[in-house]
């Protein structure tokens, strides 16, 4: 069906993945990279289809870093540094318009990580609302603040107008699967520094080598 993508969601998979992928050299380790997004490929499927122009892209970019991540170079591709410096010292990034080479792990990492600020901008919204914050304005003042800049203005009418049918920040939380409300929001609490913390040192490492703006 959604193959590795299925199964219920668990906040606190994602927290163990993105927890497990910073190293004491503050190096991010690609495996649990990608383990922590098929975490919140889960959360967006059990959002419903509203979610998939989202979710489908991540999924697609999942599955092209898991194949680097498996292939002949992948001694390569175990950290987001060693992707980037083997990528660019080989040519493989098109820094302007793209040629007809398949996507570089750079461009493909690049698009995850707009996604991860949309995420983590979306969570922590929920984690600090009130219990009738409404959910279709976190998700929309979230979305507008990341991805949105970078999506045709037909994709970001059709979010926006998507994102007014989501359910109650409560019936949010209860999907964590880690108890209450308040226990949800605590686990966030948890989590997103991780997430955090992988965001920041992927956009200051993209931004030392001049790769946010990969076409």
């Amino acid at each position: 069906r959604r193959g590795a993508m299925a199964g219920a969601f668990s906040l606190r998979e994602v927290l163990a993945a993105f927890q497990a992928c910073v190293t004491e050299r503050r190096e991010v380790l690609l495996a649990p990279y990608l383990s922590g997004w098929r975490g919140l490929i889960r959360f967006l499927h059990t959002l419903g289809a509203i979610f998939s122009f989202i979710s489908k892209d991540a999924v697609a970019k999942v599955q092209i870093m898991e194949d680097y991540c498996r292939g002949e170079q992948r001694e390569k591709y175990v950290s987001l540094q060693s992707m980037v410096e083997y990528e660019l010292a080989q040519g493989l990034v098109d820094l302007q318009v793209r040629s007809g080479r398949s996507d570089s792990g750079c461009r493909t990492v690049l698009r995850l990580h707009r996604a991860l600020r949309w995420l983590q901008l979306f969570l922590e919204g929920l984690r600090t609302g009130r219990q009738d914050s409404r959910t279709s304005v976190i998700c929309t003042d979230s979305y507008n603040a990341s991805l949105a800049a970078y999506h045709p203005w037909v994709v970001r009418k059709a979010a926006t107008v998507a994102f007014r049918t989501l359910p109650p920040r409560n019936a949010f939380l209860e999907i964590m699967n880690v108890g209450t409300a308040e226990e949800a929001a605590a686990a966030l609490g948890e989590a997103l520094p991780y997430i955090c913390d992988v965001y920041d040192i992927t956009q200051e490492l993209f931004a030392q080598h001049e790769l946010l703006e990969l076409p």
